[in-house]
């Protein structure tokens, strides 16, 4: 029901009970709804008499897709070995596999990208395994947009090699990462013994057991941006222009209250 605005002064009082009643009922009159432009569109305009230039418009999900991309999150897994060819070089630890995705996503083999700004809480598992007899230390750190993130190094001991049987150790870590949209994080490596490889374990039986990953890592949005990055850029007399994500799914579609 569009319930109608009061006239300056007078009016008629069966219209302006109505007007009132309705304002008491929570029907004032102030909302609407928006769909995002497709085709990676980046922004979406909201073309409303009712916006003016002090407005302010608060924005939530209204369609089902619209609601799961307030929840930005991402699963990648690798099922390969990976070496270092030196003890003196850092190497980025490499992901062959997605296994979830919601706006956070995989540009490359390493680089784990982020659509929309906000604090993420990152974790990672990596099956570490030592081919030699002495124990040997790994350290693992995440870079940002190419840049080793403060404090973020972690050292682990593997176990050395007994009888034919690798040492094996778990490593395993979560941190809070704050990202713009668009950066992305790596994990990166180093060993003192080339001996050292990050290790996929193919199915296994007597008992039957699943693979095991040579590396699983996880990102998942906790704070920041309301609504994963979808947010008011700029108002006018009529309109307003919504920032966001670039979008290529239909039906994230938006409700909006303007206030002012």
């Amino acid at each position: 029901m569009i319930f109608r605005t009061l006239p300056p002064f007078g009016g008629d009082q069966r219209a302006v009970a109505e007007i009132v009643r309705g304002i008491m009922d929570g029907k004032t009159n102030n909302t609407g709804t928006v769909t995002l432009n497709t085709g990676n569109a980046t922004t979406t305009t909201i073309t409303d008499a009712r916006i003016g230039v002090e407005s302010k418009i608060i924005l939530v999900p209204y369609s089902a897709n619209a609601y799961a991309d307030s929840i930005p999150y991402g699963s990648f897994y690798d099922a390969n070995d990976q070496s270092a060819a030196s003890t003196t070089t850092a190497y980025a630890i490499t992901l062959s596999n997605t296994d979830l995705t919601n706006n956070v996503y995989l540009s490359n083999s390493s680089r784990i990208n982020v659509r929309a700004a906000g604090k993420y809480n990152f974790q990672f598992s990596i099956q570490f395994a030592n081919d030699d007899s002495q124990i040997q230390d790994v350290d693992v750190w995440i870079r940002k947009n190419g840049t080793d993130i403060a404090d973020s190094n972690s050292k682990f001991s593997i176990d050395s090699k007994h009888g034919s049987v690798k040492g094996h150790v778990i490593a395993a870590l979560n941190l809070f990462v704050d990202l713009a949209a668009n950066d992305y994080i790596e994990l990166m490596w180093a060993t003192t013994s080339t001996l050292v490889i990050i290790e996929h374990i193919a199915t296994q039986s007597s008992p039957t057991r699943p693979a095991t990953p040579s590396v699983i890592a996880t990102m998942q949005f906790v704070g920041g941006f309301s609504n994963g990055g979808v947010y008011v850029s700029s108002v006018t007399n009529g309109s307003a222009v919504i920032t966001h994500f670039p979008n290529a799914t239909s039906d994230k579609t938006y409700g909006y209250v303007v206030v002012g």
